[in-house]
């Protein structure tokens, strides 16, 4: 008999599942009162997931925005669970879900969001100023690693008023990027942007996600821009009401076609 550890079929690699950056659980947001509630967020529940890029797509009034505040701990849940990390958010005092979003949160916003009086530099290292963090020697070779790969160092000395929207929304990037959050929550990051630029940015999300190790979760109503995603989930009527992975611009935009004709 050949004992040999060559021989016979290879062992199966078993695939690491998902680290979760987020977690959803059951959550229900309603606003209005009990003659006319509106369930803005029904039974909500998802994971999303560290070095995985998540577009979250749906129609107008679907629970997208809501959503993204519930995690962010800007808005409070009416029932249900929200884990940032290891922490529960759900029940926080103000001042603690200040703090969270600071150390696990990290955003970028489809008008960039930037301090017009500070300059790019100034605007990438913000958020160890509001937090009171000293940026240690290993921070800031990582924040010049970003600078470097995002293009930025000729225009770290500039305002915002002074950089194209392209590479505001990249200083933006770093920014959110720079503290190495748990979760990056984007909010139509290409939407003032054009094709190429929007190219480049999402190209920089992806990169992100799959070299970084970052969670990123995207809201968007563009197929190209869902097409750079890893898994995309829609919501309808404040429910997950489909779950799908990587998928080309044309099948999402049938998808979501699909959904309106059901609707």
């Amino acid at each position: 008999m050949n004992n040999s550890p060559l021989s016979g079929p290879a062992p199966a690699i078993a695939t690491p599942r998902p680290t979760p950056a987020v977690t959803v659980r059951n959550v229900r947001r309603i606003y209005g009162d009990e003659a006319n509630p509106v369930h803005a967020l029904d039974d909500v529940s998802l994971n999303l997931n560290r070095r995985e890029f998540t577009a979250i797509m749906g129609p107008s009034g679907s629970g997208k925005s809501t959503l993204m505040n519930v995690i962010a701990g800007l808005d409070d849940v009416t029932s249900g669970q929200i884990t940032v990390g290891d922490t529960p958010i759900t029940g926080l005092t103000d001042t603690a879900r200040t703090l969270l979003r600071r150390h696990h949160i990290g955003f970028v916003f489809q008008s960039f969001n930037l301090v017009p009086t500070l300059t790019a530099d100034e605007n990438i290292r913000l958020p160890f100023v509001l937090a009171g963090r000293t940026i240690d020697a290993d921070t800031q070779a990582w924040i010049a690693h970003l600078v470097g790969s995002l293009g930025l160092r000729d225009r770290l000395d500039h305002l915002p008023s002074e950089l194209s929207g392209g590479q505001q929304q990249r200083v933006a990037i770093a920014r959110a990027l720079a503290t190495r959050p748990t979760i990056i929550l984007a909010d139509e990051p290409t939407g003032a942007l054009d094709t190429r630029t929007s190219r480049e940015v999402l190209s920089l999300l992806t990169t992100a996600a799959r070299e970084y190790g970052q969670g990123i979760a995207m809201v968007t109503h563009d197929p190209v821009a869902a097409s750079y995603a890893d898994r995309i989930l829609v919501l309808a009527d404040g429910r997950v009401v489909g779950e799908y992975g990587h998928l080309d611009p044309r099948q999402i935009s049938d998808l979501l076609i699909n959904l309106e004709v059901k609707a």
